[in-house]
């Protein structure tokens, strides 16, 4: 091969590597525009349509998403050899400077879509004939560097529909509430015609005689569309109906709090296609909006809902308020992503923890009494204390003292770890809460509820909510135990609905319904969480001002509308699937004394069955029943079994506390007699409980005013078993003096360090450090 030969080929091949090269490195023609954002439910109905930053209407699609017969006819309207010529149609252009400027005709038009693109993208005055050369040279440009299918997709997305209309997919949007995908012969005809006079062939345009001007245009269209599809000869009668279109004021407004959101988390998505069910939409915007007018006289003006399908974890319906529009309850608020206090709507993973964990089964007899923990004094929502509580009936009757009780003796994780871990946002340090994280001191969202109730649904797997169709179905990871999630829904379910006078088993409800409410600090909150079938449907009641109202309890306020709109769901959806499909492998039925919990000692005579996780559930034989020796004649306890003149009787042992309880209800309790002073005291300490001395507090400094020293006094106090009468308090070993089980002794504090004592009158004890401060 010849050297000249040789250049020749490498400059050739350097010029195709140039080229290619040049043509790789085109910016997409798009590019730099901004555009609007369709947001869709589940069926495909626009909830959404945006503006642009322009104020136009514009939505980037794909050319494949808009209707084929869109396309042929915008090609037959407007170019119909444009995939035969170089962006110029060299026939058309001399025709039209022939007509236009030799014979003096009126002005005909020549212009590509190519070269219509070229006026858009690059503001092309084309009325003059310099632009006229600009324009042209622009689109033999593009044609070089950009494929046919690039150029019509462009076009078709920018170019002008009327008013601050462009684009096909935003024209069939607003004008025929049509995806563009889907639009009608007659529909596609219509926007064919639209563009080459926007502002007289808009429809709804002031102009006179508009429609019928682009009626005629149409007409027009379609008689060279049946030249070469004169299949569609049947369509003409589809032409001569009514001309219905809508316009920019027509636009869907839907579900506006979720929309807002997923454009918010969706900034650059043209199409936004979500799970929102418009059916269940609808059911939870009616439902509100009946409530909130039937309690505005108690002053309830808001309410926010969630419903999300626990099997996909698809956000099926959002209400952020009952009312967008109205500014006195801020309505554009979305109560979904707002934090708020949850009340006692996070007491199920407290069980579910201490289930785990071993420290309750659904049956152990928790006490709800008075108690201090490290200097917190918590109080029930009813200022009241009820004794001894099941487990399960504590949960569902929302008792603190238990709850807390059960919070103390969690290991890893905590309440906190795991809320931590279940991804529940913008939480300060542990310590911050302390114990009152319990009851709701740390705000969540609707949102992060929802999850955490889901994932009792799905037996303690975590997933993420999707608001997205296109969302892949996340596997989630594991945050609680198959069996302890079970539990808690077992307890749940037996949660009877607000004013309901019968027991939830003595009707056959085809869909249970497990159910926990939340009423936060100064009734700023009310709350309602329940699943049904596979939904979690969670609702608040309150204003996102903060401001209080006694209306604003979980019962009272937001448990009758949620359960409005489960039965609202039921009648739609009447074979909803259960929410249990089995039960846990690793879970049997025990029997333990019905009045403590426990496993049944040998005086136990009543029992009931309850679930227990064999290994992790808690195993301790009943203390409440004993059998004691009692002498015939004198009534006392004897410490000689068997001896003539006794017989043996089962009484029931409670702690001091939680009989003052009981005498408070006016609820008889078979206490043991007393003993007789005859039995040894080594013998009586060898048996029962010890005191627990419950004041002065662990870990707490009292103070003490140097001026009242001798005179301010402190409460010395702890809780005996049973058969004990008197508590003798000693200062290291100085006896101070005794008490009545159950009552205080006051000692006139010193101040200093010192070991506080308390023995019963059985030889019992317990020991406590105490110290007192002087302030001024």
């Amino acid at each position: 091969m010849s050297t000249r030969r040789r250049l020749t080929l490498l400059v050739l091949l350097s010029a195709v590597v140039a080229f290619g090269a040049w043509r790789l490195a085109r910016p997409p023609l798009l590019a730099g525009q901004s555009f609007s954002q369709a947001v869709y439910d589940r069926d495909g109905h626009l909830l959404r349509l945006t503006l642009a930053t322009d104020e136009q209407y514009r939505l980037a699609v794909p050319l494949q998403r808009l209707s084929p017969q869109l396309i042929e006819s915008t090609l037959l309207q407007e170019d119909q050899y444009f995939y035969w010529h170089p962006g110029v149609n060299p026939v058309a252009l001399v025709r039209a400077v022939l007509r236009t400027y030799v014979q003096g005709d009126r002005r005909v038009g020549a212009s590509t879509i190519s070269m219509q693109l070229a006026r858009i993208l690059y503001g092309i005055q084309s009325r003059t004939l310099d632009g006229k050369f600009e324009q042209i040279s622009r689109a033999l440009w593009l044609e070089l560097r950009y494929s046919k299918k690039e150029i019509l997709e462009a076009y078709l997305n920018r170019v002008s529909y009327g008013g601050n209309i462009q684009g096909a997919a935003a024209a069939s949007l607003i004008y025929f509430a049509r995806d563009p995908a889907k639009l009608t012969l007659a529909e596609a005809l219509t926007l064919s015609v639209i563009p080459q006079h926007p502002a007289r062939r808009r429809p709804g345009s002031s102009v006179t005689d508009t429609d019928s001007v682009l009626l005629a245009a149409r007409q027009s269209l379609f008689e060279r569309w049946l030249e070469r599809h004169p299949e569609h000869a049947g369509e003409q009668s589809t032409l001569t109906l009514p001309f219905r279109v809508r316009s920019q004021a027509d636009l869907p407004f839907h579900a506006p709090h979720l929309a807002e959101a997923v454009l918010r988390d969706h900034p650059l998505e043209p199409e936004i296609h979500t799970t929102l069910d418009p059916a269940l939409q609808s059911i939870l915007e009616r439902q509100a909006r009946q409530f909130v007018e039937r309690r505005a006289r108690v002053g309830i003006r808001n309410a926010a809902a969630m419903l999300v399908d626990s099997r996909d974890m698809a956000v099926k319906a959002v209400i952020g308020s009952v009312n967008y529009f109205d500014d006195d309850i801020q309505g554009q608020v979305n109560g979904a992503r707002a934090r708020r206090s949850p009340g006692s709507a996070l007491k199920p993973f407290i069980y579910a923890l201490g289930i785990e964990q071993g420290v309750v089964h659904p049956l152990t007899m928790l006490k709800d009494a008075p108690a201090s923990f490290g200097g917190y004094n918590p109080e029930n929502f009813d200022r009241e204390f009820v004794g001894p509580i099941k487990a399960g009936e504590a949960l569902i009757k929302s008792r603190n003292i238990p709850a807390i009780y059960i919070a103390t003796r969690l290991q890893r994780p905590s309440l906190y770890q795991f809320l931590r871990a279940a991804g529940i946002g913008q939480l300060r340090e542990e310590d911050h809460y302390g114990l009152a994280l319990v009851l709701g001191g740390a705000e969540v969202t609707m949102e992060e509820l929802a999850r955490l109730y889901a994932m009792l649904a799905n037996g303690g797997v975590m997933r993420p909510l999707r608001y997205l169709q296109a969302a892949p179905i996340n596997e989630g990871s594991r945050s609680l135990g198959e069996e302890s999630t079970f539990l808690v829904l077992d307890i749940l379910e037996h949660n009877p609905r607000p004013g309901q006078a019968f027991r939830s088993e003595w009707t056959r409800a085809s869909h249970p319904v497990y159910w926990k409410t939340g009423t936060s600090f100064a009734f700023r909150d009310a709350w309602s969480i329940g699943i049904v079938g596979p939904y979690v449907l969670a609702v608040w009641v309150g204003n996102f001002n903060g401001e209080g109202n006694p209306a604003f309890v979980g019962i009272d306020a937001a448990a009758p509308l949620m359960f409005d709109i489960i039965d609202a769901i039921h009648s739609h959806e009447p074979n909803l699937p259960p929410t249990i499909t089995r039960t846990p492998e690793n879970l049997t039925r025990v029997e333990v004394c019905s009045l403590s919990g426990h496993l049944p000692g040998r005086h136990c005579h009543q029992t009931v069955s309850t679930w227990f996780i064999p290994g992790v559930s808690p195993i301790k034989t009943c203390e409440v029943h004993r059998a004691v020796t009692v002498n015939i004649r004198s009534g006392q306890r004897s410490c000689r079994a068997g001896t003539p003149g006794t017989h043996t009787e089962v009484y029931e042992y409670w702690p001091s506390d939680l009989l003052k309880l009981f005498r408070q209800a006016g609820i008889p309790r078979r206490v043991p007699p007393a003993e007789s002073p005859e039995c040894p005291l080594d013998n009586r300490a060898a048996q029962g409980l010890p005191p627990q001395i419950t004041s002065p507090q662990p870990g707490l400094a009292y103070p003490l005013r140097a001026k009242r020293i001798g005179k301010e006094t402190i409460p010395l106090q702890a809780v005996t078993d049973a058969d004990v009468r008197s508590v003798y308090w000693f200062i290291d070993e100085k006896l101070l003096g005794k008490s009545n089980s159950g009552q205080p002794f006051f000692w006139p504090a010193q101040p200093g360090t010192f070991m506080v004592r308390a023995v019963d009158d059985q030889g019992r004890a317990d020991v406590r450090e105490i110290k007192v401060t002087v302030v001024n």
